[in-house]
Order: structure tokens, then sequence, then C-alpha cells
């Protein structure tokens, strides 16, 4: 046990983050995994967004919420890092997973599926003792048996092995899968509703095993595009963001401002579209539509959110359960400036598809306010998720509803649930690259992470170590921030601290040469697929 928690970044009680840890450590609680897909950082009541959350602000409330916690910047890339422990070109997802029918035709830190060379969170819950559950968005490989959730340590599963499906009515090459088989779509089915139904019966099963607790990873695909708000959930924010995204950032920063997640002196980054009167009326509707539709997607998982907790309350579970909730990328840009569709798409959306409504970089660049950039990218914007950690038992009463300043990262994920489950990692794989996160449930104040975090997605690349982060987007110039007092990325010092911009240089090649990142020039795999033509 302690040569397996050493080889995850935890060292022996020599410290208070170990002695505060080990209060903790074993303790075997059940821990669900929520992952949403392309939410914004101030989206949530809790983090200063007027979509109504208030389950999800209650997990909050009563559990801890971290304001530097930081994902891989795109949808699959951050699932390898969370599943793994690993980055994610150790095992094989440097850039994105092969598309269905599209694969890529070799081996290594990009060829687009989980490798062999690691384990996953869920394999060593299991050989735990745990029960481990899955519904939702996988999105690890599809073409290859092998990479799928049963045999990578899940006991049960239900979702969409590919990435992006329709809420409604999947189809095509995205369609669902339960345990290794094809299964025909509900009459009934909306994903984020049915993708909790099936996490609620599976814990039902797992609880009639009174000595094994469960693991469950909840990854929804909403609110990713297709916008397939319901009809219900959409009228209720019809006609709200006809301010637009002017009056949303400085409505959402001054929330954000009275929670402490905004410091007083620190400005927010300027929106990177035009300003909202100059655009004519019948945009601004339809603009007002399209986010009234992702704001509908967000309002229903919150409803489900409560659905579960109100399960687990009900099964006498909910107190002796982790609940860890995050997105795993800023919101998506994906849409063009302006975003897709409008009232009549939302209303009637293409079934069978992943055609259909989208934000747009605009509204995207608003949802993540009140830092630069959006998915696909390593600035905060993109990199930097909201995470709420909820556990009646393990947090103190006088620690709930802190923020939690200190940065972690999802390769925290794996090194964290050993250490609660008393599990083991293999000696076989390559070391994990995270710290328990504990000693912060513990009430521990101090950072977890000594060591410089790196980043790498589409050439857009990032090194923090301590307050400095070192950043670019790709074939433009590194960007030196100090985040001790400019989380927003205004302020570039690159050319005042050229030493430290240089050192931290080096400090990037070196893991991304170490690692088999492809620089200078990227590796993009839909450039790949096209050149391969």
């Amino acid at each position: 046990m302690a040569a397996a928690l050493v080889a995850c970044g935890f060292t022996a009680c020599h410290s208070d983050h170990a002695c505060a840890a080990n209060r903790l450590s074993g303790t075997r609680p059940n821990v669900i995994i929520v992952l949403v897909d392309d939410m914004g950082y101030s989206d949530l009541g809790c983090y200063g967004g007027e979509i109504e959350t208030p389950n999800i602000d209650a997990l909050a409330a009563g559990g801890l919420r971290f304001t530097q916690f930081y994902n891989q910047g795109r949808c699959c890339p951050t699932r390898a890092s969370l599943i793994t422990g690993l980055q994610p070109h150790q095992v094989g997802i440097g850039h994105m997973t092969a598309s269905p029918g599209k694969p890529l035709g070799f081996e290594g830190p990009y060829q687009g599926y989980l490798n062999d060379n690691c384990t996953t969170i869920a394999s060593v819950l299991k050989s735990a003792g745990y029960q481990t559950l899955m519904t939702g968005k996988w999105h690890l490989g599809a073409e290859n048996k092998a990479c799928w959730p049963l045999q990578r340590g899940f006991d049960r599963y239900y979702g969409c092995i590919s990435g992006a499906i329709n809420y409604f009515k999947p189809g095509g090459d995205r369609g669902l899968t339960e345990g290794e088989q094809a299964t025909e779509v509900p009459d009934d089915f909306y994903a984020t509703d049915t993708f909790t139904d099936k996490a609620i019966g599976y814990i039902d099963e797992a609880v009639q095993q009174e000595d094994q607790p469960f693991f469950l990873y909840l990854a929804y695909n909403a609110p990713h595009w297709p916008l397939n708000a319901k009809w219900e959930d959409f009228q209720k924010y019809r006609g709200k963001y006809q301010g637009g995204w002017d009056q949303l950032i400085e409505a959402r920063n001054r929330r954000q401002r009275e929670l402490g997640i905004l410091a007083e002196g620190t400005q927010p980054a300027p929106h990177p579209g035009p300003k909202w009167d100059s655009l004519p009326q019948k945009q601004r509707d339809r603009l007002d539509a399209v986010m009234a539709a992702y704001a509908g997607c967000v309002d229903s998982i919150d409803q489900n959110i409560g659905k579960l907790v109100d399960h687990l309350k009900s099964i006498d579970q909910f107190d002796d359960t982790v609940i860890f909730f995050l997105s795993d990328n800023g919101a998506c840009q994906e849409g063009g400036p302006f975003g897709k569709g409008g009232e009549a798409m939302v209303k009637n959306p293409p079934l069978e598809t992943v055609d259909g409504v989208r934000i747009g970089m605009h509204w995207a660049g608003a949802c993540n306010t009140p830092y630069r950039k959006y998915k696909h990218y390593v600035h905060e914007g993109g990199a930097c998720t909201p995470m709420i950690a909820h556990w009646p038992r393990g947090i103190a009463a006088q620690d709930r509803g802190t923020l939690i300043q200190q940065p972690a990262y999802l390769q925290d994920f794996m090194t964290t649930l050993i250490d609660l489950s008393g599990g083991s990692y293999p000696d076989s794989v390559p070391a994990c690259q995270g710290k328990s996160i504990v000693p912060l449930l513990s009430g521990v104040r101090e950072p977890i992470h000594s060591e410089p975090l790196f980043w790498e997605h589409e050439g857009n690349a990032a090194v923090r170590d301590g307050q400095w982060k070192l950043v670019r987007e790709y074939e433009h110039p590194w960007e030196l921030y100090d985040l001790s007092n400019d989380r927003t990325e205004l302020h570039d010092l690159s050319q005042q601290q050229p030493q430290r911009r240089a050192e931290m240089i080096k400090q990037w090649e070196t893991w991304a040469t170490e690692t088999g990142v492809r620089f200078p020039v990227r590796f993009n795999m839909y450039e790949f697929l096209k050149n391969k033509k």
C-alpha cells in the first residue's frame, strides 16, 4: 500500500498534508464523479451565473468550491486524464479520439484511443472491492472494444461510446450502448434524464451488496452541442438574454465579486465580440434563443442532480457519498462567432444527428467570464473548470461553503480515490501524475502541488509553476503571467521577465519531449485525416 501511494504522488505522514489526509484515508466512502460537457466557468449560480442551479449550488454550500481546478482544454483529453491519472499523450489521446469508422492507422501518443499502458480509476477501485458503474459519454475510443468501459474496469455501463449525440434520439454511428451491445433508443429518451435514471438503477443494485461501496462515473453530454433543450426548459429562459453578453458579463462579474471568486482588484478579460447594441434586433432575438437553449440544458443537469441527491437520501447513502462535480473544459466556441440555429430549431430539432443549435464564440466568451479563451485553449477560460466536492461525513461543518484557492487538476482524482478507498496503483504502468486532494477536503489550506503542471492541445500549450503561468496559442508567442495578482491573464510579463520566460519554456519543452508531444509543429487529427485522403 505505501509503495503504491508513493507511486501516485503521496508521501508518508511527515507533513500536515499527510497527517490531515490520514484522518480520511481508507474510509471507503461511495464516490460519484459527475462530469458535464462544455459548461462555462461562470454558468452555475455558485460561480456567479444567472441560470437556476439550486441543487448544484446546495452541493457547493455544503461542500467545497475549487477556483483553480484544471482540465485538459477539450472533451476526450480531459476524460483520458481523469480516468487514468496520466497526461492524455501518455495514454494515446494527445489530440482527439479517432472518429467512428476512421481509424488513424498508427500507435503512439496521438493514436486516438486509450492504450494498454495505463490503468483506470474503475480498475483500481474494483480491485479494492468497489462496484464500478458508469452512464453517459465515454469518448476514449470506439472502434476497438478493448477500449470500452467494461474492458477498463467498469461493472455496468450505459451511454454513448463515441462523442456528441442527439439528446432526444441518437442515431447513425453515434448510438447507445448498454454493456457491450448496441441498444435501441427508448421512446421517452432524453440523454440527461436517462443517464441519471440508469445511474440510479445501477446504484440500487449496488447497495444491495452492503459490504461493497460503489463508484459511479456519471458523464453527461450536456451542454455540448447540439443544444437539444426540452421546450419547457427553453421557454423558462427565452427573453432573459435580450440584454446580451455585455449585460451578462457585468452581472456575473458582480456576483463573482460578492462570492469572492473574482477579487476586487482583478479586471475580467475583455469580451471577444462586438457591442450587443450594434447588432440588428433580429440577430439579437435569435441570439437570445440560442443562449436560452444553452441555459435550458444546464438547468436540466441541475434538475437531474436534484433527482440523484434525493434518491441517495432516500436510500440512506447521501452522507457517506463523496460527490465531485466538474466540467470537461470551458464553454464551446465551435459554432462560429454568432452560433447556429434559433427558436425554430429548438422547437423542432433534427433527430438522429448532431446537427442543431450551438452557442458560438461570443456567448462562449461570456460563459467563461472572467477568463480568456474557451474550449481548445489552455488559457484560463479553456482549461479552468468549476469543481465542487461534497461529502457530509468527510468535510467538517466549519469548512462547508469554503472556496479552495489551491491549484489542482484532473490527474489528482486517481490519487485521491486511491487514498480514500485503500486501493493500490499497479507498478506495471507509468506512475500517475496526480496528488491527493484529501488534505484539502480535510481542512488543510496549503498547496498540494509544488511541481510544475503542464498542458498541450492542438499546439496550445502551458506550464504552471507556483504562481507563474507560461501559456501560448499555437503559432503565437509565449505569454507569462503572475496568477497571484493576474488570474485573468491580462498583463503579459514575458518582456519584463525574460529569464523566467526562458526557464519555463525549457521546462515545457523538456516535459513535451519526454511525453511525446509533437512540437513545434502540432499534431491535429482532423488535419491528418484531410491530408490522408
